[in-house]
């Protein structure tokens, strides 16, 4: 039970048609769409405008898609640098303009912590009031808790153990040796900076997905985007449960674009390894799984391209690119390391790159399946209650800043929609 049990429900309250939890790139989406429908809101934020891009990131980090991808509701990039990748300090300053041009309000430093039904709509209650609305849109973010199993606890003490919420740049790990667990996005990307401070790392390798900056002389979201992949609706994979959970890709936003798989980690030097199975006392056991979590990546990729090419040779690309590129196979140790004893000191930090969730522990209601996961159909959670921003929700890029647009369009059409049935001009009640 959260704190605001404890607050009685007849107290005041401000009233308003809708609430959006959430000031991200999701929330101000939204915002945008409800706005262009009339029907009056506010955005609660816990911190500031694009909170979780400015406490809970690593100082080097650059957004995965180019800048030309970097789309809002009317808001285009027209920078200088459209096949740039965005840094932190710009993303952010991005969001807060786009904040400010908002017509409605954003109530900043403002904590959820419940909302729960009650007549008319919904009660939100913060730290600072209640709001009573007739709905409420959930916009924050899928990657609010660091997901880390439950044997990070037997690490021994003097083996630094922290998540990438925590960690910021190489400089504050303690000498020696660092094992990064988990090979999607955040992990390579944190082993490869590690590594390059001149710290030995290991790289404790499960399933992932492999991915090229560049194919055929463009950015692999360019494929993705023209190929019309990224617009895959919820509604039309047959295994959607599954194309939710999958790894978010190896890649990399740099100054100069470049791949950023195992083979480019294991030429610098990184150690790669099996997934972590298991400790005993002191003893990290992996997985020999490492052969067959790489080749499964190399046939996915090649699956890939080769959709790729098929899609340029249908559509008139294919003579005016380069030809097909053929990559090669990721690269293994014939014999990995299976344990390594941390007595040994080889290893002095673990940072847990093991994926992240979100945190919906303030929504007192019944829409959680068996695991814990929020239950939404393309984002509609219950009557009046509304979901953004999570992977793949309504389609394949709903997690992504660009896909943000279509999503709340759409959510907002169904909102409009609902409240008009509803009898929309119903005064809210106390």
């Amino acid at each position: 039970m959260t704190a605001g049990h404890s607050r009685p429900l007849h107290r005041q309250a401000r009233a308003v048609t809708t609430v959006v939890i959430g000031a991200g790139h999701a929330g101000l989406a939204m915002s945008h769409h409800l706005a262009r429908r009339g029907i009056d809101h506010v955005i609660l934020e816990r911190g500031e405008v694009a909170n979780a891009w400015r406490n809970e990131r690593w100082d080097s980090l650059r957004l995965l898609t180019p800048n030309w991808q970097c789309r809002l509701p009317g808001l285009a990039y027209d920078g200088p640098e459209p096949e740039g990748f965005m840094s932190m300090p710009e993303l952010i300053a991005l969001l807060d303009g786009y904040a400010r041009g908002l017509a409605a309000p954003v109530h900043t430093g403002t904590e959820v912590v419940s909302v729960r039904p009650a007549e008319g709509g919904y009660r939100v209650v913060t730290n600072r009031g209640d709001w009573r609305c007739r709905a409420v849109v959930i916009a924050t973010g899928a990657c609010q808790l660091p997901v880390v199993p439950s044997m990070a606890e037997a690490l021994p003490p003097w083996v630094e153990s922290l998540t990438p919420h925590a960690y910021r740049h190489p400089g504050q790990l303690p000498p020696g040796g660092v094992l990064v667990v988990g090979a999607s996005a955040t992990g390579v990307q944190l082993a490869d900076e590690i590594q390059r401070s001149g710290r030995p790392v290991t790289l404790a390798v499960g399933q992932h997905l492999r991915l090229p900056r560049r194919y055929r002389g463009r950015d692999i979201q360019w494929w993705l985007e023209h190929a019309g992949m990224l617009d895959q609706r919820f509604d039309e994979v047959e295994d959607l449960a599954r194309a939710r959970r999958q790894p978010s890709p190896q890649l990399l936003g740099s100054a100069e674009p470049k791949d950023l798989d195992l083979n480019a980690l294991s030429g610098r030097g990184v150690r790669l390894v099996g997934r972590l199975a298991g400790i005993a006392g002191t003893r990290l056991q992996f997985s020999g799984s490492l052969a067959l979590h790489a080749a499964a990546a190399d046939l996915k990729l090649a699956r890939l391209l080769d959709n790729l090419n098929a899609w340029a040779l249908a559509h008139g690309w294919h003579d005016a690119l380069p030809a097909p590129e053929h990559l090669p196979s990721t690269r293994v140790p014939q014999r990995p390391c299976l344990g390594l004893d941390l007595a040994g000191g080889e290893i002095r930090t673990v940072l847990w790159a093991t994926g992240f969730r979100p945190d919906f522990s303030w929504l007192d209601m019944p829409v959680f399946d068996a695991h814990g996961r929020l239950r939404h159909d393309g984002g509609v959670v219950a009557t009046g209650l509304y979901a953004m921003g999570l992977p793949f929700m309504r389609r394949r890029k709903s997690g992504a800043i660009h896909g943000a647009d279509d999503d709340a369009r759409e959510l907002s059409e169904h909102l409009d929609a609902w409240l008009a049935r509803s009898n929309r001009g119903i005064a809210l009640p106390s």
